[in-house]
């Protein structure tokens, strides 16, 4: 019996690991008012419990100008995207006219300002809220504070 767990255990970890760049594709390129955020952490979850990793849920809308500025500091430093990949499912979570996301904020804390990072451990709850104005420097994020923040909260 044991073994029949373990080869389940396998072959949806085989599954999730295929369906992970698909996944990431749908969810990372830009925010979607229309997406159901809940479901997304709900997948992300699944996705990271398997793989052993952690959640980061990127609040924000394309209307905010840090929020590209965040993706492009990923995409740009590859040591960041590197330990994100390595740690994380990052998903983005829309806030916008069209979609407040209010139910599912509300089982958070107040974000005072765009983007933000939520990180959830495996089990879809909250281990830490990040205000990212804290990780700025200048025009840009700060590099050794983004990537302090990653290992920091890597839950390894």
């Amino acid at each position: 019996m044991a073994h029949l767990k373990s080869l389940r255990t396998a072959a949806l970890s085989f599954v999730l690991a295929l369906s992970l760049p698909a996944f990431a594709q749908v969810l990372t390129p830009k925010f979607d008012p229309a997406r159901d955020a809940a479901k997304d952490v709900a997948a992300a979850t699944s996705i990271a419990k398997a793989q052993g990793k952690r959640v980061i849920v990127d609040v924000g809308g394309e209307w905010c100008i840090w929020c590209h500025i965040l993706d492009h500091f990923i995409t740009a430093n590859g040591d960041v995207k590197a330990l994100l990949d390595a740690n994380y499912v990052m998903i983005k979570m829309d806030v916008s006219v069209e979609n407040k996301n209010e139910v599912l904020l509300a089982c958070w804390p107040q974000v005072n300002g765009y983007p933000h990072l939520f990180v959830l451990d495996a089990n879809d709850k909250l281990a830490y809220s990040q205000n990212t104005g804290d990780l700025e420097a200048g025009k840009d994020y700060d590099k050794p504070k983004v990537l302090a923040f990653l290992r920091q909260h890597a839950g390894k």
